[in-house]
């Protein structure tokens, strides 16, 4: 079984911690293989734990959706003070960490740029770097591999709170690799230490590692949903639903102006490797065409080595639009703290995908510009890597 940085700490490394007053960044699934949640860890073995901080979907994992911001409060069980970091701002208030020696972060990911965890934590780094706080990161795998990397490199001028480094969409990092590595690059590494994962590779999917399966969020019930999540999560800048308000959020896609026939016939006659579509329907009980009948498709993967959900979800989203182009739109800003960027731009990591749809431009081309990124960024994060 694959140790974390909790198990570890649970384990034993808890004596580091004592007479340091502590902060916490977690979530529900900050958890050890044996579902035990790391704010009770360090309270049962005797650490100061003075403040908690959750991302988005809240400490308690209790807000669904995007955008549906959280208040702090203070805990009900351990009477200490818990912090908003997905509200009035995403990084601690002044005072948040006045006499705190150490944080703690304990945040799942899952491999996916878009996913905005990492960035709640550099956001915690920046503000202890700037305090002289220390940081502790205890590490999780990435729970879709760490040897493939897929889709674009994002583009600076598109930095949000879905993307604030040049991280390609599925990025093959631990959240402790991908934060050492950010961290290195911006001179922030000095206070950074992590728990490394014990016995992870980087082929290993999390259904390899014998640890459970806590969702990371509301809308990631799955590890097929974390799979597919890289790409289809660019539905999100559509009027397409990504199936939000089903139970199979991302691998069910579609919208009352699809046929469904006409979508799988059209798909079928284009090659993709390692997924296979089934036509189905489906009403939404919230988000997009809440209520409303949806003809659409499910994604089922067949072969993990084989599939890109980046490329896959760009060529259906060019097949949705070139089938049913008077009903297809592009969602407008505002889109997760950004008012100027169309979000499908800021999903994806630039124009380029969404321009190459309405011109109707061989996507090939593009495909083959993903490549350079794709080879520059193995090449960039070799020196960062914790694990073989």
């Amino acid at each position: 079984m694959v140790k974390t940085g909790c198990d570890i700490l649970a384990d034993g490394s808890c004596d580091s911690l004592r007479g340091r007053r502590i902060a916490l960044l977690a979530n529900p699934a900050s958890v050890s293989s044996r579902l035990v949640h790391v704010a009770r860890i360090l309270l049962e073995n005797g650490i100061g734990l003075n403040a908690i901080f959750g991302p988005q979907h809240g400490f308690r994992g209790d807000t669904q959706a995007n955008m549906i911001e959280w208040e702090g409060y203070i805990h009900p069980i351990y009477g200490i003070p818990v912090h908003s970091l997905y509200g009035k701002t995403r990084k601690p208030a002044p005072g948040d960490l006045s006499g705190i020696d150490m944080v703690v972060i304990d945040l799942p990911d899952i491999g996916a740029r878009q996913y905005t965890y990492i960035w709640t934590a550099l956001m915690m780094i920046e503000e202890c770097s700037r305090l002289g706080v220390e940081v502790l990161i205890l590490d999780r795998p990435d729970p879709i591999g760490g040897s493939v990397v897929e889709g674009p490199v994002l583009r600076e001028e598109y930095f949000s709170f879905v993307g604030m480094h040049q991280l390609p969409a599925r990025h093959g990092l631990t959240i402790g690799e991908a934060l050492l590595m950010i961290s290195h690059l911006r001179g922030l590494s000095g206070q950074i230490k992590v728990i490394a994962l014990e016995e992870w590779k980087r082929d290993l999917y999390f259904d390899g590692t014998g640890l459970p399966w806590v969702l990371p969020s509301p809308n990631m019930p799955t590890l097929e949903t974390a799979i597919v999540y890289p790409g289809m999560v660019l539905l999100e800048g559509t009027n397409i639903s990504e199936g939000r308000g089903t139970t199979r959020p991302f691998e069910i896609i579609g919208a009352p102006w699809i046929d469904s026939a006409r979508l799988l016939s059209a798909l079928e006659r284009s090659h993709h490797e390692g997924v296979a579509f089934r036509p189905l329907e489906f009403s939404p009980a919230w988000d997009k065409y809440a209520g409303r009948l949806c003809q659409g498709i499910q994604l089922h993967v067949t072969s993990r080595e084989l599939f890109r959900p980046f490329r896959t979800a760009a060529i259906l989203i060019r097949t949705i639009s070139d089938l049913f182009g008077d009903d297809f739109e592009w969602l407008l800003p505002p889109y997760e703290y950004d008012d100027s960027h169309m979000p499908v731009d800021i999903i994806s990591g630039g124009p380029d995908l969404r321009l190459a749809i309405d011109m109707k431009s061989d996507m090939n081309d593009l495909f083959d510009s993903w490549k350079n990124d794709e080879n520059d960024f193995l090449a960039a994060r070799r020196e960062f890597l914790l694990y073989e």
